[in-house]
């Protein structure tokens, strides 16, 4: 695309930052771009989760560049905080999964056990390191099967880092940031003004122009969703900004972090008739809308047509393109499971590890479409004129 080439330089500037472990602070929105390409809003979203991480280490600089590169319509970050209560984009609570914090000698007595979600875990947390140290860290791909080229190439960003990716994109680009185990930082991290992890969240956007409701104008100029999994963190930031909310569903298995209730709870009709007064929407695994037995899919259930019914957006996760992720119904093709989800299950957005396959699959089905209808009205015209014909 030709936006790409003026987004080049900015790239390759975010790649050197990240090579050389300099804290990255730009000014956001101070790129030249005149009258950036809007939000599309006709289709399902394409929603990069945790950047392009199928292709490079999850939650850095580059993944959210690529994903914008990409087509991304909104890049998704889980937000965490550090010891000395920055904000910081990272998956996990703690590090050890995805950067190299076990080489790093100097920290090797920061391991602690702590609870989360009501199981005791082990490892390097990120309430336990400043940001100073974080920095110090690299990234790395979270799946052995993926490319393992970018390891050790960039640090974690921050929250602000994160925002001016979006901001200074050549096009308008949403942001989908989720408040991550807000009950641990909360224990873990005070603020010298008393606010709670979720002030300090809202403060951040508010700071860089997010602001409105779904669809508003101020929302389409720099459109954002927030999602958390913990409803109390939703209910007490629905009364600190109007941004759109997603309420997201974990497996059938698994709680809600805040308030210990069930699946079957929060999915019922009288929860999402009383969730709706706070979000726009839910994001639930997607396995619980079309569950899975033996790699193969069962009926769906009824979970996004009483969504829908409840004037509820349905934006699953996550869709992978490798073998190891795709169900036997599809083919070993990913282009099949998106088609699936968007004409057969009916979902509003999907969450992908590989923006770049989700956008080629919706550029080809809209020049699809395109075409159907154009033969179609040629074909009208056809009868249109043979039927004159014959009345003659």
């Amino acid at each position: 695309m030709a936006s790409s080439h003026c987004f080049a330089p900015f790239v390759f500037l975010l790649l050197l930052v990240g090579c050389s472990g300099r804290p990255f602070y730009p000014l956001p929105s101070k790129l030249a771009h005149g009258d950036r390409q809007p939000l599309q809003t006709s289709r399902p979203y394409n929603i990069a989760h945790r950047g392009s991480n199928g292709e490079i280490p999850e939650e850095t600089a580059a993944a959210y560049m690529r994903a914008v590169e990409e087509g991304a319509d909104f890049i998704e970050t889980d937000i965490l905080s550090s010891k000395d209560g920055v904000l910081i984009c990272f998956h996990d609570v703690t590090l050890d999964e995805t950067t190299d914090v076990a080489e790093h000698k100097e920290f090797s007595n920061r391991k602690r056990t702590y609870e989360v979600q009501g199981d005791n875990t082990t490892g390097f947390f990120t309430v336990d390191f400043t940001l100073k140290e974080l920095k110090s860290l690299r990234v790395k791909q979270r799946y052995p099967f993926r490319d393992q080229q970018y390891n050790g190439k960039y640090t974690i960003i921050t929250f602000e880092e994160f925002i001016s990716i979006a901001l200074d994109a050549p096009r308008v680009v949403g942001i989908y940031p989720e408040i991550k185990n807000p009950v641990l930082i909360n224990q873990h991290v005070k603020w010298a003004d008393g606010k709670r992890f979720e002030d300090r969240f809202v403060e951040t956007l508010k700071k860089y122009g997010y602001k409105g409701s779904y669809l508003s104008k101020d929302w389409l100029k720099q459109p954002a969703f927030i999602q958390s999994f913990a409803p109390t963190s939703l209910i007490y930031v629905s009364n600190l900004t109007d941004l759109p909310k997603i309420f997201l569903i974990d497996d059938i298995t698994v709680p809600t972090q805040d308030t210990n209730q069930s699946y079957w709870e929060i999915t019922s009709d009288a929860y999402l008739d009383f969730i709706k007064d706070y979000v726009v929407g839910i994001g639930p695994w997607k396995d619980t809308v079309v569950p899975v037995v033996n790699n193969y899919l069962q009926t769906p259930t009824d979970l996004v047509s009483r969504a829908h019914a409840h004037d509820l957006q349905v934006h699953p996760y996550t869709y992978r393109n490798e073998n190891s992720f795709l169900h036997f119904d599809f083919h070993q093709d990913p282009y099949a499971e998106y088609d699936y989800w968007i004409n057969e299950i009916g979902v509003d957005g999907l969450f992908t590890d590989f923006t770049g396959s989700l956008h080629n699959y919706k550029e080809w089905s809209s020049f699809k479409e395109s075409d159907d209808k154009n033969a179609s009205n040629l074909l009208h015209k056809i009868a249109s004129m043979v039927s004159s014909y014959g009345r003659a």
